[in-house]
């Protein structure tokens, strides 16, 4: 073979070395590797939490990448029955995890995996002097609060009905985080959200329990999906959860914790 017969061969080899490697993905993982992605749908007041359990759960399983999406649970409830692909579904109610059981989406049955609190979220200083769950009934309070198809919406409504206390919010949002973002930027005197959600705010927010907020306790259930093209990943997902680590970074998010 003449030199540049050799030169010829040499770089034909290199040619389809890089093409296998492209058709395979990068590195030149085959469907073999091991390598996956895991779509995880939850509700906005996961955010925090989920962010870094699902670094934990990439670092436990190699070679699977975890994708967040965050909404308001009815939010993703709609995506999901409108055909969004997702793995895993972690709602802030048992009733919107409901609809997507009804609706056929959900593999197995959902597992409560934490459970959430409403309290008060006010503007640094109180400026309005709230108080109580009741001060927000008080003409010219500007409240915020989840629109009631909202889980933290239909928790306060339950709260409401519960105390006789007719509340008059000037603006319903589709995410609790929605309703923060009107406290923290003055546009409101007080939001009605999670315990969660005043902890993850920080000095940005002041937050007032109340003790009415009893009444309307969130369990927060997760399912994988039926659609699912990643399941056995999907159940490890829910395994983290409900096991020592998860609960453990649930719990410093403010989260109650999931049923023994």
């Amino acid at each position: 073979m003449t030199g540049k017969q050799k030169l010829t061969a040499l770089l034909l080899a290199v040619l389809m070395t890089a093409t296998q490697a492209a058709c395979t993905g990068k590195g030149g993982a085959d469907a073999g590797s091991g390598s996956s992605t895991l779509t995880v749908f939850a509700a906005a007041s996961l955010k925090s939490s989920f962010t870094e359990l699902a670094e934990r759960f990439e670092v436990e399983n190699p070679g699977t990448t975890v994708t967040l999406s965050f909404a308001g649970s009815a939010d993703l409830a709609t995506q999901l029955s409108q055909g969004a692909p997702a793995d895993v579904f972690a709602s802030a109610d048992s009733g919107t995890m409901a609809k997507v059981q009804e609706a056929g989406l959900v593999d197995g049955g959902p597992r409560d995996f934490a459970t959430n609190t409403l309290a008060i979220a006010v503007p640094p200083g109180n400026p309005a002097g709230i108080r109580s769950f009741a001060d927000l009934a008080k003409t010219g309070i500007k409240l915020v609060a989840c629109a009631p198809q909202v889980p933290c919406g239909a928790a306060a409504a339950r709260v409401a009905d519960s105390t006789g206390t007719v509340l008059s919010p000037v603006s319903e949002e589709n995410s609790v985080t929605d309703v923060l973002g009107k406290v923290i930027s003055g546009e409101a005197d007080a939001g009605l959200v999670y315990v969660t959600d005043v902890r993850s705010a920080g000095a940005r927010v002041e937050g007032i329990p109340f003790p009415e907020a009893a009444a309307a306790v969130n369990p927060y259930p997760a399912a994988v999906l039926a659609g699912s093209r990643n399941k056995a990943a999907a159940g490890r997902f829910l395994d983290l959860l409900a096991g020592p680590e998860g609960q453990e970074v649930l719990a410093a998010a403010g989260f109650g914790p999931g049923p023994a």
